[in-house]
């Protein structure tokens, strides 16, 4: 039974209800400026921002080393070197995106990409870079103060949106739109700098510690080449979209993808939320840890199975009413995306078990299946169904990485 009067449910709780809170208003802010650029660009424009986005989602988990969880698992168990794991993890994370850059420089002469499409590329990767400042959110994660953070995001949210609406009202180029990737990243980076400096710490307190730098990447060594089966599963999709069919393609697949991800912060938030308290419940006993694990692998299922209902049955009007009759062939692909949800919000809750046990190495193993199995069956799928077969390999690929 949760003693629902505690000061750790009360503290838990009102963490919990700052992201949701917050992950609800940047859902709904999101959802309607980003179909708004979608209406303006129409479905090759947004396919072709689309691309350039996935594209570079495929090589950023090489910025993140893995490292996310592992930083706020030890600030959890250490939080007296705070300074030191930070700094430490800041440098790591800086060499990450110059590993980002060099994989995409690599990887830029096998496409078929015209050079619209390389700078929409190049800029948004350029706003990679400042995740580095995320390390900030990681020690308010394990502080279980992650209001500090929604005030940041909420800035963010309100310029990014009002410069978007603005571009849009000024009949911009395509360019500009893939800008706001970058001054989003600016700003953000620059709002956690500014409250870790009033509320907590100096940054130029924080330390490199070679010693903690091989202890922190041996740990998280499995979790890169996880991160980056993940990047493929998730991402190649629309790339093989662009190269098998076509931009306005990706587009209508996009516009489908972007509502059935929309929901995906919610098992990030309520896992992030409460994976202290996971941890915590592993040091008291074994039965209370299988307990809270238990109990959160149900929430998960039902709220995914809750949000997939409705949606498949209502897709064609959502579509209709948010992006307009152009993207009037994305509705099949929110159908059968949707359902995907329920594996990824599983997913989620088992890699914090797995990153509490350290059992990176499995991570990886599923992850790769799925990353497989996505191209595989998207090179079968996509010739004969077009961006319905898209989905429908995304689907069973990330029920095997997850579940199976």
């Amino acid at each position: 039974m949760i003693n629902v009067s505690s000061p750790g449910f009360k503290r838990y709780f009102a963490n919990t209800s700052w992201l949701m809170g917050h992950r609800i208003l940047s859902m709904i802010v999101a959802l309607f400026v980003g179909v708004y650029v979608a209406r303006y660009l129409g479905p090759e424009q947004f396919g072709l921002l689309s691309y350039a986005g996935s594209f570079v989602g495929l090589f950023a988990s090489l910025a993140t080393l893995g490292l996310d969880g592992i930083i706020v698992r030890e600030l959890v168990r250490t939080p007296e070197r705070r300074d030191e794991l930070l700094g430490t993890a800041f440098c790591l994370k800086t060499g990450g995106a110059i590993l980002m850059w060099a994989g995409i420089a690599a990887a830029i002469p096998f496409t078929n990409n015209d050079t619209l499409t390389n700078i929409l590329i190049a800029i948004i990767a350029f706003g990679v870079v400042f995740q580095a400042f995320n390390v900030i959110d990681f020690n308010y994660q394990a502080e279980v103060k992650s209001r500090f953070v929604v005030y940041v995001n909420l800035v963010q949210l309100v310029i990014s949106s009002i410069i978007k609406l603005v571009l849009i009202w000024m009949s911009a180029p395509l360019v500009y739109f893939a800008c706001v990737f970058l001054l989003d990243a600016v700003v953000h980076s620059v709002g956690l700098t500014a409250i870790y400096l009033q509320n907590t710490g100096k940054i130029w307190h924080w330390k490199w510690r070679w010693q903690t730098a091989k202890v922190l990447l041996k740990d998280s060594c499995p979790l890169i080449l996880s991160a980056v089966a993940i990047s493929i599963y998730m991402r190649i999709d629309q790339v093989m979209i662009k190269e098998m069919l076509s931009s306005e393609q990706v587009g209508y697949y996009a516009a489908a993808v972007r509502l059935s991800e929309a929901w995906y912060f919610v098992p990030v938030v309520i896992t992030s939320s409460v994976f202290p308290a996971i941890i915590n419940a592993k040091k008291r006993g074994e039965a209370l840890y299988y307990q809270r694990l238990q109990k959160l692998y149900d929430l998960m299922v039902w709220l995914a199975v809750a949000i997939a209902l409705p949606v498949t049955f209502l897709a064609p009007w959502v579509i209709r009413v948010l992006y307009g009759e152009a993207f009037l062939p994305a509705a099949g692909v929110l159908s059968i995306h949707i359902w995907a949800g329920v594996f990824v919000f599983l997913g989620v809750a088992s890699g914090k078990w797995l990153l509490t046990e350290n059992l990176q190495k499995y991570s990886f193993y599923r992850t790769l299946c799925g990353a497989l199995s996505n191209i595989i069956l998207n090179l079968l799928l996509v010739p004969m169904y077009g961006v319905k077969g898209a989905a429908f390999a995304t689907l069973i690929s990330y029920s095997i990485a997850a579940y199976f």
